[in-house]
C-alpha cells in the first residue's frame, strides 16, 4: 500500500510537489478521522433520540406532526 501524500504548490512558480506524509502526519490524520466519525455517530444518536421523543410526545397528545405545527404557527 502506498503512503498518503500531500500536494504543495509554489504560487510564484506554479511548481507542484507531491510529498509523502510522515508517520506523525498519518497518525494525526487517523486521529482526526476517528474524531469526525465519533462526532457523526453522536450527532446521529442525538437526532434519533430527539425524533423518538418528539414522536412519543405527539402520540401522548394524540396529534400529528402537521397538527402540532399548525398549533405552533
Amino acid at each position: 500500500m502506498t503512503r498518503p501524500t500531500r500536494l504543495e504548490i509554489n504560487c510564484e512558480t506554479g511548481e507542484q510537489t507531491s510529498i509523502e506524509l510522515t508517520d506523525v502526519e498519518v497518525a494525526d490524520m487517523a486521529t482526526a478521522s476517528k474524531a469526525a466519525a465519533d462526532q457523526r455517530l453522536a450527532a446521529e444518536a442525538e437526532a434519533t433520540t430527539k425524533a423518538a421523543s418528539k414522536a412519543a410526545l405527539l402520540s401522548k397528545l394524540g396529534i400529528t406532526a402537521d397538527e402540532a405545527a399548525l398549533l405552533l404557527s
